[in-house]
């Protein structure tokens, strides 16, 4: 599966931004299985969902950090144009999120929908894949992968469907009960600054 394993970035930059996270009090919910590494995504819930092909994709996005780590996280967001070939990929947005202590947090991550003229005409209406993933200082450890259905509207359409797609008569369907979640062992923060602070290296893989 295209989303299983690690895959080359798209070649344009993403829009950096950055946010600042909330702090959220830990409680019960839907939960991405636990892990050991510095930083755990405990729920991703899609917002907006059905929605417009052309609205932005949004995410609520919910992790604790469990040790200390120095440097902000990454959220980017990737849509996979094509199953044929990674050149139609699009990178969608990213963002740094920091700075992060000891806690539980909560971020909205939003990202401007796909570039439809990007997206070969015959891939555009169908099943493709999106994928949300994190990364510390530029190592990803850990990638969640939805299935998305863009479907026209209009019945007529679903019919005969259009040599050029209209897309403002697609919609686009997260199929969020069925996340794909792949984590990675990252190294963490420098363990030797953390001897000079005395204190405990991180974790370095996930569970």
């Amino acid at each position: 599966s295209r989303q299983g394993g690690r895959r080359r970035g798209p070649g344009a930059p993403a829009r950096r931004g950055s946010a600042t996270p909330q702090r959220t009090e830990a409680r019960g919910g839907p939960s991405l299985a636990p892990s050991m590494a510095s930083i755990n995504v405990t729920n991703v819930q899609v917002l907006d969902n059905p929605a417009p092909f052309t609205n932005p994709l949004q995410f609520e996005i919910s992790f604790e950090c469990l040790a200390s780590i120095a440097d902000d996280i990454e959220w980017k967001l990737t849509y996979v144009g094509s199953a044929q070939s990674e050149e139609y990929d699009q990178e969608l947005d990213s963002v740094l999120v920091g700075p992060i202590s000891v806690g539980s947090y909560k971020i909205v991550f939003q990202a401007p929908a796909p570039d439809p003229a990007k997206i070969p005409a015959e891939d555009l209406i169908g099943v493709t894949v999106i994928i949300l993933s994190c990364l510390y200082r530029d190592a990803e450890f850990v990638r969640v992968g939805y299935y998305v259905a863009n479907e026209y509207t209009d019945e007529s359409l679903k019919d005969d469907p259009p040599e050029v797609p209209q897309v403002d008569k697609v919609e686009r369907r997260v199929l969020a009960d069925k996340p794909r979640v792949t984590r990675y062992p990252i190294e963490w923060d420098d363990p030797a600054a953390h001897e000079e602070e005395n204190q405990p290296p991180q974790a370095m893989s996930p569970g």
